[in-house]
């Protein structure tokens, strides 16, 4: 276990429907980092953009960007996160994957689709949370649209963590409520809260400037992304601090019980 865990976000001018070329950036990206991490964030759909073509996009069971990720965690000494289209059992998932440096695998479907773009049309949503754990430090996995439905991230005993990790592609029009929202989200769950999300302009004519973020506990930004610029930024994730924060305020033991209706 560590009190502290380095963590690098990577803002990315994400090109079209373009997985190769997509990884080679960021691979150009990466040979950048001079700074020893241990954990490494892309944004939602890295390899691609936010595509609703998942006939031509999704990779079965995450195809050359899942091994992509593999190797390059194992490369690097790192874990890697973040979401890809897929292929599997008969239907198309927006899929987060955490991917350990000895290249273990925990998976997360995206569980609230934006039906704003038809994405419920064309993916299938989730079922379950996911929350990994990593030298000590709990993370709980989300994916963009998920952000705006504070009961599927709430903290509680059955499923406690130590930080939420938004991926996303969030347009640059409502890049407001990203900001507020990871925010909130920190403030309400006693959490740190990672959002990493995309740059410049997509297939459909969307513009992103990005506002990738971290959030501590007390929901004070820690950032040094620049708005609408490609790039990597580095944090650092202090537990020892958290869990003194919730012992001298520890306004979650006054939270209401609740259970989800998953459907």
């Amino acid at each position: 276990m560590t009190d502290k865990i380095k963590i690098a976000t990577l803002q990315l001018n994400i090109l079209w429907e373009d997985t190769q070329g997509n990884l080679d950036r960021i691979d150009g990206l990466l040979k950048d980092l001079k700074e020893k991490v241990d954990v490494i964030v892309l944004p939602e759909m890295f390899n691609t953009g936010f595509s609703m073509n998942p006939s031509k996009i999704a990779l079965p069971n995450g195809g050359v960007a899942k091994d992509w990720l593999i190797a390059k965690a194992k490369d690097l000494q790192v874990c890697l996160v973040g979401s890809i289209a897929v292929e599997g059992n008969g239907a198309f998932y927006n899929r987060m994957y955490w991917v350990f440096p000895d290249g273990k695998i925990e998976t997360y479907d995206k569980r609230h689709l934006f039906r704003i773009a038809d994405e419920h049309q064309v993916y299938s949503p989730g079922m379950t949370k996911t929350i990994v754990e990593f030298k000590g430090v709990r993370f709980c996995l989300q994916v963009c649209y998920d952000l705006r439905f504070p009961v599927w991230s709430r903290r509680t005993k059955a499923e406690d963590y130590d930080c939420l990790v938004y991926v996303a592609n969030w347009p640059k029009v409502r890049s407001e409520a990203w900001y507020s929202l990871l925010k909130a989200r920190a403030i309400e769950n006693l959490s740190y809260v990672i959002g990493v999300n995309r740059v410049g302009k997509d297939g459909n004519g969307n513009d992103y400037d990005g506002k990738s973020v971290v959030f501590d506990f007390k929901g004070l930004a820690i950032d040094s992304h620049l708005d609408s610029v490609e790039g990597i930024s580095i944090q650092t994730i202090k537990k020892d601090e958290l869990l003194a924060f919730r012992s001298k305020f520890p306004a979650d033991l006054d939270a209401d019980d609740f259970s989800i209706k998953i459907t």
